[in-house]
C-alpha cells in the first residue's frame, strides 16, 4: 500500500477516535499492527502519529473558536471567563505534571499492545456501568463547572496515562460520576483536550524532531488534514448523539476492539 494511503488511513483513525471514549492511541497502534501483519505498512511512523494529533485538536479550536475568543476577550473584566480558564487549568495540571515527570515510563507502557487491548475491554465495561448507573446530573454547563469538580475530573484524567484507558473516556467517566450530564461531560473533555494534547504534542514533537524528513513532512501534512476534517465531523455529531443515547455504543466498541486486538496480536505472534 502506498505511503500516502497509509497516511490517510491513520489520519481517519486519529480523527475518528481522538474525542470519543475509545483510546485513539490504542486504535492507532492496533491499526499499525494490522497493516504491518498484512504487509501493507513498513518503516517508522512514530513521528507521524504524534504530529497528526494536532490536526484533531485544531478541529475543536475551530468549532469552538467564537466561544473561546469571547472568553479570551472578556478575560480581564469577566469573572465567569476567568473562572472557566481556571477550571480548565486546574483539570489540566494533575495529568500534565504526571505526564511530564513519568513520560519515559509511560511510553514504555504504550509499547505493550496486549495491555492496551485488556484496558480497552476493562474500560468498556466501566463505561457501560457508569452510563447505566450514575448520580443525577447537577452540572449542565461545561463552562461553569465548580473548581473542585474540575479538579476531580483532572485527577480522573490521570488514568489515561495507562495505555488504552482513553483521555476522553477517563474525563467523561470522572465528570459523570461527579454529577455532570453527558453532553457537558463530553464538551468539557473537548476543552480539556486543547492544553493536554498541545503539551503532549510539543513534548513528543521535540523528541522526534530529528526523525523528520522531506517525505515524512508530506505524509504528515496528509494525515494532519485528514484527522482535522474527520475530527470536525466527529465533534459535531458526538454531542447530539451522547445527549440522546449515552455512551453504551462506545462501551461495546471498546470491548469488541479489545477482543479483536487480542486475537490479532495472537495471530501476529506478539
Amino acid at each position: 500500500m502506498p505511503d500516502w494511503l497509509t497516511a490517510i488511513v491513520l489520519g481517519i483513525v486519529e480523527g475518528l477516535t481522538e474525542f470519543i471514549p475509545v483510546s485513539s492511541t490504542g486504535h492507532l497502534l492496533l491499526t499499525q499492527t494490522l497493516l504491518e501483519r498484512l504487509g501493507l505498512m513498513h518503516g517508522n511512523w512514530d513521528a507521524f502519529t504524534v504530529m497528526i494529533q494536532l490536526g484533531a485538536i485544531l478541529a475543536v479550536v475551530l468549532l469552538y473558536f467564537q466561544r473561546l475568543l469571547l472568553v479570551a476577550l472578556r478575560l480581564p473584566s469577566d469573572p465567569k471567563s476567568r473562572r472557566f480558564v481556571l477550571s480548565v487549568l486546574i483539570a489540566f495540571i494533575p495529568a500534565g505534571i504526571m505526564g511530564f515527570l513519568f513520560h519515559h515510563m509511560i511510553e514504555g507502557f504504550f509499547s505493550n499492545p496486549r495491555l492496551i487491548c485488556i484496558t480497552l475491554i476493562v474500560g468498556g465495561v466501566i463505561l457501560w456501568v457508569v452510563d447505566r448507573w450514575h448520580p443525577a446530573p447537577r452540572h449542565t454547563d461545561a463552562m461553569r463547572y465548580p473548581l473542585l469538580t474540575s479538579l476531580g475530573i483532572g485527577l480522573f484524567q490521570c488514568l489515561s496515562l495507562v495505555p488504552g484507558v482513553s483521555r476522553s473516556g477517563s474525563t467523561i467517566v470522572g465528570a459523570t460520576l461527579l454529577g455532570c450530564d453527558r453532553r457537558s461531560s463530553a464538551e468539557f473533555s473537548f476543552f480539556l483536550a486543547i492544553p493536554i494534547m498541545i503539551g503532549a504534542f510539543s513534548l513528543d514533537a521535540w523528541k522526534h524532531r530529528h526523525d523528520l524528513t522531506g517525505g515524512q513532512t508530506e505524509l504528515i501534512a496528509i494525515g494532519f488534514v485528514v484527522s482535522f476534517l474527520v475530527g470536525m465531523v466527529v465533534v459535531r455529531v458526538l454531542l447530539d448523539y451522547v445527549s440522546k443515547r449515552g455512551f453504551t455504543f462506545f462501551a461495546i466498541w471498546r470491548i469488541v476492539v479489545g477482543a479483536a486486538g487480542l486475537a490479532l496480536l495472537t495471530w501476529a505472534g506478539k
